[in-house]
């Protein structure tokens, strides 16, 4: 600590060209967390997609239907702890723009297979007291500014109502809220509201989820599933929802990759910037480590003292800069419910701070290892 005086004060010797070095490495690992939100916005869930947890969908497509009935042979497998099944509805509220998943399911088994999602006792038993009732995440809630008791008009775009018209009333019964990375955009409602009032479709749902007790029996209950329902007018494909999630997640491409590779480029290209500003530092600076090694310093003490002003200036531009993502990140999705889960990871954020120290060390390694193998007379003779 004692020699960080002297490090702050070299590092500003050049003060535009200290600026500009912080300012690219700020945007680099601003780029960087964003980057790194859009690849866990894109997953879409999969890293809290339960392996015990098994979805079957229609063999020949998602959007086939299955029937109903499949639910009460499911359950009685043993294995099993609870089977319940979604519905999609794709309706639109106000605008087409307007775009958010409606799921009709089974409230009670659905709550037990997703303890995620948090809804308080007696907001759940307001959904199971209201046909109509529908419960929908947090966010969700704040972008269209709803609460508990609100009357929800969605238009029909799949599901026409035997009332006539398009239109679908609901009920907001809760608003539920769960950890980081999870979905709280979406907008559940009652399967026997839709059942019951639809003019076609009765008896059929989208897809099941399936509970099992022993997550490591998945492949083989799959199996057993999918044998079951054979040779019937509606098979099956099941597969684990994790699997479920990254198939749905990877048919807009392989995000994930596309989002590392760009972040290694712009990491790589601020690599080499601060690389040459250490080099040019200690060049500028021969003849001043000449006389500090005349003066008593150490080998050792130049190479830490190099390094410390290679860690400073990468610290800063880089702490800077993932903190502003962090902020960013902070705000919620700026796409307007495109973007779900929008959430810079923990993980991300220790390892973009790994990748600053990282590239401090290495950006100031071969001019540190120069100026630790510099001879007194050649620094001298230089200047």
């Amino acid at each position: 600590m004692k020699y960080l005086p002297l490090l702050w004060k070299n590092l500003w010797r050049k003060k535009i060209r200290t600026l500009f070095t912080i300012g690219s490495l700020f945007v680099a690992f601003l780029l960087f967390g964003v980057l790194m939100t859009i690849r866990t916005a894109f997953a879409f869930g999969v890293d809290i997609a339960g392996i015990d947890r098994l979805v079957l969908i229609h063999k020949v497509s998602l959007i086939m239907q299955l029937p109903v009935s499949y639910q009460a042979q499911l359950q009685s497998t043993p294995g099993v702890e609870v089977a319940t099944h979604n519905t999609w509805f794709g309706g639109v509220y106000q605008d087409p723009s307007n775009f958010f998943a409606q799921i009709a399911v089974d409230p009670e088994p659905f709550m037990q297979i997703y303890p995620e999602y948090v809804l308080p006792p007696d907001q759940m038993k307001a959904w199971l007291d209201d046909r109509q009732g529908v419960v929908v995440g947090a966010d969700l809630a704040k972008r269209f500014n709803w609460k508990v008791g609100d009357r929800v008009p969605i238009q029909a775009t799949i599901w026409q109502p035997k009332t006539g018209g398009l239109t679908w009333e609901f009920n907001v019964a809760g608003i539920y809220d769960g950890e980081p990375g999870v979905d709280k955009t979406q907008f559940f409602f009652r399967y026997d509201y839709l059942d019951e009032n639809r003019t076609g479709g009765q008896g059929l749902v989208g897809w099941y989820i399936v509970k099992i007790a022993d997550a490591s029996q998945a492949q083989a209950m799959g199996a057993r599933f999918d044998e079951m329902f054979a040779n019937s007018s509606a098979e099956t494909k099941t597969t684990t929802e994790k699997g479920f999630v990254e198939g749905f997640a990877n048919q807009v491409g392989d995000i994930g990759t596309i989002m590392i590779r760009i972040a290694a480029a712009v990491l790589f290209t601020m690599l080499l910037i601060a690389a040459t500003t250490m080099a040019q530092a200690v060049r500028e600076r021969t003849s001043e480590m000449a006389v500090l090694k005349t003066l008593g310093f150490t080998n050792p003490t130049i190479l830490m003292w190099v390094l410390g002003e290679s860690l400073l200036i990468t610290v800063l531009g880089g702490g800077l800069g993932l903190l502003a993502a962090w902020v960013f990140v902070q705000q919620g999705d700026p796409t307007g419910g495109l973007l779900p889960i929008f959430v810079l990871p923990s993980s991300n954020v220790a390892a973009g701070a790994v990748l600053i120290v990282l590239m401090g060390l290495v950006a100031g390694a071969l001019p540190a290892l120069q100026a630790m193998q510099l001879k007194i007379t050649d620094g001298l003779r230089r200047n």
